[in-house]
């Protein structure tokens, strides 16, 4: 039974769909991996009940010969910032103790249409602020891959627990959320494919929001192949969400033709970083001559306003967050904390129910927003967003994706950077920009650290060109023969 959790996505369904297993089969063997890696604490929320009756009405629609798709049936995990009906959504903080929502977000609906069986809810950094997801009130998420040291490592963040899941073969895939790298570090980080779909490919509505012009979901999978057939599933259209784009949905699996001749692929030198280690330089390299091998042309391009996303993401960030996490008084659901007043009651409940990230933030997105430094900080941060995102296009110009690493470190131990924000904060210098502009991108776990832990390459493509992104991500994931089983754990 426990073989069957060595199966990709793509595996899964065919194998459901030969009558080789039926649903409850696959699913019980989930609940016995995820109830095996509990000391991982990727999950907030089991959902074994839940999981079987979904698993059972799967077997009951091929029985008669029905079926929703290669998701139908395959149990996946759900991060829990998405809100589901019923099932207990807390968004890894302490303000939503015992917030059980009566509706279903429209990603996590749209799986569930699709017929995937949901296994639980997992954790991830608190209101999706973190790079290493430490910052849970549910406590920190173990990397289920092991360096020499013995050290625990960090899943990455905030997508930590749905990486942390997929990566130690809990379930067949996992949902995330980027903001500015939440999705793909995490996948760097843990040895797996982490997709971010365009701005608007993905609905946001049930999503509990961070940034509201940044956030995006988005499938955490082993293969890209999965990756696409999950994209399948969670996108589309969506009246409820202004953001929403009205495009067609293209079938992304039948874009992984494994051809890129001819294909133009940028270098950005901006990305070349002082200090960075010469083991992300080398497998940088390497994607290189594997993308020129497979026919495609590589040649250098200038994104020259990169050096200014990390500090514009961190006023436009928390200056939404700040604005956003304003409903949260402990009025309507979740913590409250009493006061002897209506304001010591706000301030009670706030200080006890936000982790020290959150606060952090808050404070930030708050005086960024304030009367005096509007102008200076969050208005000229939207107008250099704009010189950002006009980089791309004009490089766009040229070449048809961008390659660069997805990260600047492998996983590193659990605990260190806690004290350091800035530090915490520069795991995302290679994939803010891209969320900046709102551009698709994905992770390609393509070689290992000299301690034995993953690293992953990144391609971004143009908006709403997700098919390109998985057609060159699949040429580097064969070229590379990543090995996704777990070493040291």
């Amino acid at each position: 039974m426990a073989a069957l959790t060595d199966l990709t996505l793509a595996e899964a369904a065919a194998g459901l769909a030969a009558g080789d297993f039926t649903s409850i089969e696959l699913t019980d063997a989930s609940l016995a991996a995820m109830e095996a890696g509990r000391a991982l604490n990727a999950f907030i929320t089991e959902t074994p009940e839940l999981a079987r009756a979904r698993a059972a009405e799967s077997d009951a629609r091929r029985g008669r010969g029905e079926t929703r798709g290669p998701l139908d049936g395959v149990p996946v995990a759900i991060k829990d910032l998405f809100c589901t009906e019923g099932v207990l959504t807390t968004a890894g903080s302490h303000i939503l103790d015992g917030f059980t929502p009566t509706y279903e977000s429209t990603v996590s609906q749209n799986l569930r249409n699709a017929g995937a069986v949901m296994i639980g809810k997992t954790n991830l950094d608190e209101f999706a602020m973190g790079s290493s997801n430490a910052t849970s009130y549910y406590g920190p998420v173990i990397n289920p891959w092991r360096a020499d040291d013995g050290k625990d490592r960090v899943p990455g963040g905030s997508s930590g627990g749905s990486a942390s899941s997929v990566a130690a073969r809990i379930c067949f895939g996992a949902t995330g959320t980027d903001t500015g790298g939440s999705i793909r570090q995490p996948g760097s980080f843990c040895g797996i494919v982490g997709m971010k779909p365009t701005y608007g490919r993905c609905s946001r509505w049930g999503i509990v929001a961070f940034a509201s012009s940044l956030d995006q979901a988005g499938p955490m999978t082993r293969t890209v192949r999965d990756a696409a057939l999950m994209l399948q599933g969670m996108a589309g259209h969506d009246p409820k969400d202004s953001t929403s784009t009205p495009v067609d949905l293209p079938d992304f699996a039948a874009a992984l033709t494994g051809d890129i001749r001819g294909m133009k692929i940028g270098i950005p030198k901006e990305y070349r970083l002082d200090g960075m280690p010469e083991e992300i330089e080398a497998l940088w390299r390497q994607g290189v001559e594997w993308l020129e091998a497979a026919g495609a042309e590589t040649r250098e391009v200038s994104l020259p306003h990169t050096k200014y996303a990390l500090p514009t993401y961190y006023i436009i960030a928390p200056a939404e967050a700040s604005s956003n996490l304003a409903r949260y008084d402990g009025v309507r659901y979740g913590l409250r904390v009493p006061g002897d007043s209506l304001d010591e009651m706000y301030e009670n409940t706030r200080g006890a129910g936000f982790g020290a990230e959150v606060r952090r933030r808050v404070l930030i997105g708050t005086y960024v927003l304030s009367a005096g430094y509007y102008d200076a900080y969050y208005i000229k941060a939207q107008r250099v967003r704009s010189l950002i995102a006009r980089d791309f296009d004009r490089a766009f110009e040229e070449v048809d994706a961008l390659l660069t690493p997805t990260a600047p470190s492998a996983a590193f131990a659990l605990g260190e950077k806690m004290d350091d924000p800035i530090a915490m904060y520069l795991n995302d210098v290679f994939t803010v920009p891209s969320s900046l502009a709102g551009l698709p991108a994905i992770s390609v776990p393509a070689g290992l650290s000299r301690e034995g832990l993953p690293l992953g390459l990144q391609i971004i493509t143009p908006a709403f060109d997700e098919e390109r992104v998985f057609r060159v991500g699949e040429v580097l994931e064969t070229a590379s023969s990543f090995d996704t089983r777990l070493r040291g754990a």
